[in-house]
């Protein structure tokens, strides 16, 4: 009885809509259609004469004799180049936008995002520190861990500005909304003042390689890289789904979902440890990719309905596609060129953000 009230408690808002889940498992099948669309799309977007159709025939035939569907220059620019760009690509997407769907149903609100409360700005922090010092002061960390002290100081960043955020925010159970953006923008404000002190330290190669890295960017993509960031956010984002019923049950407030057996302390520590780990480590490898967080959930909600179940994974397929279809933006429009990603992003989800504040104003109002 009890696990029948958790799994209804996230269409209980939308009942008159009736079910969803036959929709949701729909629109969930035809996502995993679109990610591998936009990965061929992906693949195939740049100064290669690699078609869709080549790179379709290669994968399928491989290393048969008389393969000759791509030449040896599109085949190591496809595989060495693209391929590791593509993945870094769907594991960031997926990051950003799941990160996005939990921290909305923690905080029972579609405003709440990674970027705009200052999470990402704190997992910012946290890298730069790194990329600055950890040749001087930061040099016995550094040293000790090797290519984790990248994404492990952005994780800590994200999770200490993501504890303070929640500690500010909620009183006796209850989350105001106003306090969670006012103490967001403040949080967001002090981390790229700290930021801004460390770059003044930078010198001129660090320099602008941070200028470039805090606008966003897939550039430069590794196969180590994603060694080094990828387990994190593949943990982070297989563990999320864990947290669906205990969300559909927070929407209904904290104590009922605590009379529902939903141990509400444990739920809510654990999505802040995901979500900056999964925040924390996309930032330290792309630096600042805003709006996933928020644009994607609330597309989704709108056409599956609130239920976390189907959420979840409909973020992590929708986030992929949106940042592979950005980041081919971002390739093409300006070639030879390349635009940072978060230039893209920024500019669709800005007026979707303010689409949803006119939307929400009843919400936000002080």
């Amino acid at each position: 009885m009890v696990d029948q009230s958790i799994a209804g408690a996230g269409t209980m808002a939308t009942a008159s809509d009736g079910d969803r889940s036959g929709r949701a498992r729909i629109v969930i099948l035809a996502l995993c259609l679109g990610l591998a669309v936009a990965v061929l799309l992906s693949m195939t977007s740049g100064a290669s004469d690699a078609s869709a159709v080549s790179v379709a025939r290669d994968w399928l035939l491989g290393a048969a004799p008389g393969n000759e569907a791509m030449s040896a220059r599109d085949r190591l620019i496809v595989y060495d180049i693209r391929l590791p760009r593509v993945t870094l690509g769907v594991l960031i997407g997926a990051a950003l936008a799941v990160s996005g769907a939990v921290m909305q149903g923690l905080f029972r609100n579609p405003l709440a995002d990674p970027g705009l409360i200052g999470v990402s700005a704190g997992a910012s922090l946290g890298a730069v520190s790194v990329i600055v010092l950890g040749a001087t002061v930061l040099a016995p960390i550094t040293s000790m861990l090797g290519t984790l002290a990248l994404p492990l100081a952005a994780f800590c960043g994200g999770l200490a500005t993501t504890l303070v955020l929640y500690q500010v925010a909620t009183r006796r159970g209850q989350t105001s909304v106003a306090t969670m953006l006012l103490a967001g923008i403040a949080l967001a404000a002090l981390a790229m003042a700290l930021t801004g002190i460390l770059i003044f330290m930078a010198d001129d190669r660090q320099l602008r390689d941070l200028t470039f890295w805090q606008l966003g960017s897939l550039a430069g993509a590794t196969w180590q890289k994603i060694g080094s960031v990828g387990p994190v956010i593949v943990l982070a984002l297989a563990a999320m789904p864990f947290l669906a019923r205990g969300l559909n049950a927070l929407a209904l407030g904290e104590a009922t979902a605590g009379h529902l057996g939903i141990p509400v302390q444990r739920l809510k520590y654990t999505a802040i440890v995901g979500v900056s780990a999964a925040v924390g480590a996309s930032v330290a490898v792309s630096g600042g990719i805003g709006f996933v967080g928020i644009v994607v959930p609330h597309l989704l909600r709108l056409a599956i309905g609130p239920d976390n179940r189907y959420l979840l994974p409909a973020s992590a397929l929708l986030g992929a596609c949106l940042l592979l279809l950005a980041d081919a933006v971002a390739r093409t429009i300006v070639a030879p060129a390349e635009l940072p990603i978060g230039i893209v992003t920024a500019i669709a989800g800005a007026p979707f953000f303010l689409w949803i504040l006119l939307r929400k104003r009843g919400v936000i109002d002080l």
